[in-house]
């Protein structure tokens, strides 16, 4: 079953799903060149905050950034795709918070080992920490969503769970202190961009 999506708006939605799209992408090639830049760095061990300190760390901020930027315009965008009674204006805002809290944890860095907390890693700590929050509870909300719009009802099927299992796997991260911190985080990371790039991937297919 197709979409009811008006004309009009077609062209804003693509825009919009065309920038979220190299959002991801230009996160994922950052992240990925950043590990083979900074060998010094163990990739299990060491969280991405530390990546962010020393060299290359602006590419990483940048790319926080436009990763933030990204998850505003796929929330715009599948807001804008749903029929009226289905949109989702809590999951936009969400997804909106949550890009603006990466973009404060890019530029406040986090304590290096073996010093004094600061109040710029507090704020790190806190943005950090409601990034995940609100990204998490955003795919939630917006699989939600999903499943009161008849056509997008076949997405939710893959979506509400996974959805549920990035939400679930920040709550997994805050309790399981033992775990190796950069692995586990990153694990989020990955679950959460995972479903972010599916999800833009359905609208596409909608789109056509």
């Amino acid at each position: 079953m197709s979409a009811p999506v008006f004309p009009a708006r077609r062209p804003a939605i693509r825009r919009a799903r065309h920038i979220a799209a190299a959002s991801l992408a230009a996160f994922v090639t950052a992240a990925i060149a950043l590990h083979l830049l900074r060998p010094e760095l163990d990739p299990v061990a060491s969280q991405m905050s530390l990546y962010l300190i020393g060299a290359w760390g602006p590419l990483l901020q940048i790319a926080y950034v436009a990763l933030g930027v990204g998850m505003v315009a796929l929330g715009w965008a599948l807001r804008e795709a749903h029929a009226p009674p289905a949109r989702s204006a809590a999951a936009l805002l969400l997804f909106a918070l949550a890009g603006m809290s990466l973009s404060i944890t890019a530029y406040a860095w986090m304590d290096m080992p073996g010093l004094d907390r600061s109040l710029e890693s507090l704020i790190h700590g806190v943005s950090a920490q409601g990034a995940f929050l609100f990204a998490t509870t955003g795919t939630v909300v917006q699989a939600l969503a999903f499943l009161r719009d008849p056509h997008w009802r076949r997405t939710a099927r893959w979506a509400l769970p996974w959805a549920l299992l990035c939400f679930a796997s920040v709550w997994i991260l805050a309790a399981w202190r033992d775990a190796p911190r950069g692995l586990a985080q990153k694990t989020v990371v990955v679950l959460i961009l995972g479903w972010m790039v599916c999800v833009s991937r359905a609208l596409a297919k909608r789109m056509r």
